[in-house]
């Protein structure tokens, strides 16, 4: 299942040289829920691209995504993107469930948080009312 997204945020550097990983701010990755070392998905808005990585934290504050290493041939300053988390659950965790959706500006700044879950019979959250937003 999704377990978390960054949507349209802005990559703000790209160094091939770097060993590799996206670089993220760590209040981005506190409100997708992303911890250090996690593996991520990243789907480039701009060009189409998508790729497997993980996640080291960037400067709380700073607005920072950076692609690092061989991810920085494809996915490029300026690029927005996707970053998504997915995790396994078990049918009685999905009782629970709630994929948290980060919504970002044009300077990476949380706009919205979004909760959807598949609620109690595992109906959209949208039809359950289990959907929430947070600022």
């Amino acid at each position: 299942m999704l377990k978390s997204k960054i949507h349209g945020v802005s990559v703000t550097d790209s160094d091939v040289n770097y060993e590799g990983s996206i670089t993220i701010d760590l209040d981005l990755m506190e409100a997708a829920d992303l911890i250090e070392y996690e593996e991520v998905l990243v789907w480039d808005i701009t060009n189409g691209a998508r790729l497997a990585t993980y996640v080291i934290p960037g400067e709380r504050g700073s607005g920072k995504v950076a692609i690092n290493g061989a991810a920085a041939h494809i996915v490029k300053r300026g690029d927005r993107v996707i970053v998504g988390s997915f995790a396994s659950y078990d049918e009685a965790e999905l009782n629970d469930f709630a994929a948290r959706k980060v919504f970002v500006d044009g300077d990476n700044r949380i706009k919205k948080i979004i909760l959807a879950g598949t609620g109690e019979k595992g109906l959209p959250a949208a039809e359950t009312g289990a959907r929430a937003e947070l600022c």
